[in-house]
């Protein structure tokens, strides 16, 4: 892996690759180059270098599209850099499409670069077995017997995986205690509404998350039922693509997008509901994504119109005094693809707001990137745990005792930065929070989550 570095490479480096065909990239140009974005970029933060900044990028972007250089390694080592967090989007006046450009760049890279063989090794880890439930439940049966004999204590104590590779110890250190089988099983097919029923929705239950924080997804199944809504979570649903995506297959992309939405409309569903931001993030850009497919382009656009987060849901709702008190001071990190690429930022806070006995405490830079980003903190771990870092340290200045996310990513990657700072902050999904102020959270939650 390429450590942070604070130096720019000889713009030499950066013509040394055959030129690509002109246009490829639409909106590029758009660009103005004014800097209202670098305040926003978590890397250029970070390294305070040009070229890891949105423009510097867009800069090195537009130079290919118009001929005057090619995929070279650096290109690369600045693309591959770019957290893909969208907080330029949000920051720029013109409009620049951010996020798709840098899809189209990745995905070229994928196409016309070859990486060296520990990295692509990374990625195929990543990309085989991340985006497939089944693999995935097959390869954590193993590593739950793993950390089960302590060799998961062992080899985070010597550092050896860290000495062979900075990618493969990254990923280890983000796995938290593998729960019981018994809480990894599948969601009932279909969970009735209590009361009046006020729709039915669609839970995309996600690949990671059904298996190594299943308590999300049944709180979350809880919480719309108890607002109304029947709760359908099809077993046969798959990944929503983006790990593909944010590694430049976008082929394989488009492959599972399609067949997710083929999932949910047999399921007759009104809405889609995500409780992962990235998930969502993605699930509504599957307009975008098809928008060239005469097939797709229609049910991509209505898809993309129906899929909800559920702090939507559950912000709207009238809880009419059904809510216990909850005595913790909380505070809130948004995830950046809820926050930039979603604009979902009031429902959060206003969920935990309606919840009695709770303080919300207000995190500074609470949509800065907490560096995980996808899988951005597994193959680029050194940039990542920088930005970790000072995720970690403004949370430990609002006192509270709790952090509330609304992605699996940000809580496993902030789970991570805490207990290795010794901070007894503990990191959870909001819907969990509004499922113990609903059910009653159970002694531990209260001591491991109270002031």
């Amino acid at each position: 892996m390429n450590p942070i570095s604070t130096t720019e490479p000889d713009a030499t480096t950066c013509c040394t690759a055959q030129a690509l065909p002109a246009g490829r990239w639409q909106g590029v140009q758009d660009c103005v180059h004014c800097g209202l974005c670098l305040a926003s970029c978590p890397t250029y933060l970070t390294r305070g270098v040009e070229m890891s900044s949105p423009r510097g990028r867009l800069w090195l972007t537009r130079a290919i599209d118009e001929n005057r250089m090619g995929v070279s390694p650096a290109f690369v080592r600045h693309l591959d850099q770019c957290v893909g967090c969208l907080a330029c989007q949000t920051a720029c006046p013109s409009g620049v499409p951010y996020g798709h450009l840098l899809e189209t760049a990745r995905s070229t890279i994928e196409a016309e670069h070859r990486r060296e063989a520990p990295d692509r090794l990374i990625r195929w880890l990543v990309t085989t077995f991340f985006p497939y439930p089944g693999r995935l439940a097959l390869g954590l049966g193993v590593l739950a017997w793993y950390q089960r004999f302590g060799l998961s204590r062992l080899v985070r104590r010597t550092g050896i995986l860290g000495r062979l590779s900075p990618s493969l110890a990254a990923m280890e250190a983000l796995l938290p205690p593998i729960p019981p089988a018994a809480l990894r099983g599948p969601l009932s097919a279909v969970t009735p509404a209590e009361g009046a029923r006020k729709g039915r929705v669609g839970l995309l239950t996600g690949c990671i998350q059904r298996h190594l924080l299943p308590e999300i997804n049944r709180a979350t199944v809880r919480a719309l039922s108890a607002a109304g809504y029947e709760v359908v979570a099809p077993l046969e649903q798959g990944c929503c693509g983006a790990v593909h995506i944010h590694t430049g297959k976008l082929e394989d992309g488009k492959r599972l997008a399609r067949e997710l939405i083929e999932v949910f409309e047999a399921a007759g569903v009104d809405l889609v509901v995500s409780n992962a931001a990235g998930c969502g993030a993605q699930m509504r850009d599957y307009a975008h994504l098809l928008a060239g497919d005469a097939r797709w382009a229609a049910r991509a656009a209505a898809f993309s119109a129906r899929v909800r987060d559920v702090s939507e849901l559950l912000a709207a709702h009238e809880w009419n005094g059904r809510l216990r008190p909850v005595r913790m001071r909380v505070t809130y990190h948004e995830a950046c693809h809820l926050a930039h690429a979603q604009q979902i930022r009031d429902e959060p806070r206003a969920l935990l707001r309606q919840i009695p006995g709770l303080t919300l405490e207000e995190l500074a830079e609470s949509d800065m990137c907490c560096g995980s980003g996808g899988v951005f903190n597994i193959l680029q771990p050194a940039m990542a745990q920088a930005l970790l870092r000072r995720k970690v340290d403004r949370i430990r200045a609002t006192g509270a005792s709790v952090v509330a996310a609304g992605n699996i990513g940000c809580l496993l990657q902030i789970r991570q930065g805490l207990e290795e700072a010794a901070v007894p902050v503990r990191a959870v999904h909001p819907v969990e929070i509004l499922d113990w102020a609903l059910h009653g959270g159970s002694d531990q939650d209260c001591r491991r989550g109270g002031e």
